[in-house]
């Protein structure tokens, strides 16, 4: 049985870091798993192939079968609630009580993801950063 290959697509890692370097003073890091994006020290989003029969947490996390490609996240309030409650593709890992996993499938819809991430990076970020961030209406 040869090795399971758990390298991001750089395509996916480019799509992702399009949507969060385009926030204020965001930056991309090589993180223990995967790739993620910070405001100063702060994680507001994490990009990770991952395989659930691993000992990575974020792949036992998932529920999943197989490898997949996963980002973590922060929410809060009646969304985090929302979210969770709707299940797959979305999860809960119980790492922090704010982080929310996301399974991006081949159907993924990227206006939601960089909704998510938007605001993410506003519950991370200064209050002086997040003003600066233009956000949907609700």
């Amino acid at each position: 049985m040869g090795a399971i290959e758990l390298d991001l697509a750089p395509p996916l890692v480019a799509r992702v870091g399009e949507i969060c370097l385009a926030l204020p003073g965001a930056h991309e890091q090589d993180a223990w798993i995967g790739v993620r994006w910070r405001i100063r020290q702060r994680t507001f989003a994490h990009l990770a192939r991952v395989d659930p029969a691993g000992r990575s947490v974020f792949g036992r996390a998932t529920g999943a079968t197989g490898p997949i490609d996963v980002i973590t996240f922060r929410s809060a309030g009646d969304e985090l609630e929302a979210l969770v409650g709707s299940g797959f593709p979305f999860y809960k890992p119980e790492w922090n009580p704010q982080v929310v996993g996301l399974v991006l499938t081949t159907d993924a819809d990227w206006s939601e993801v960089t909704e998510l991430l938007t605001e993410s990076y506003c519950l991370m970020a200064p209050q002086k950063l997040a003003r600066l961030v233009e956000r949907p209406a609700t």
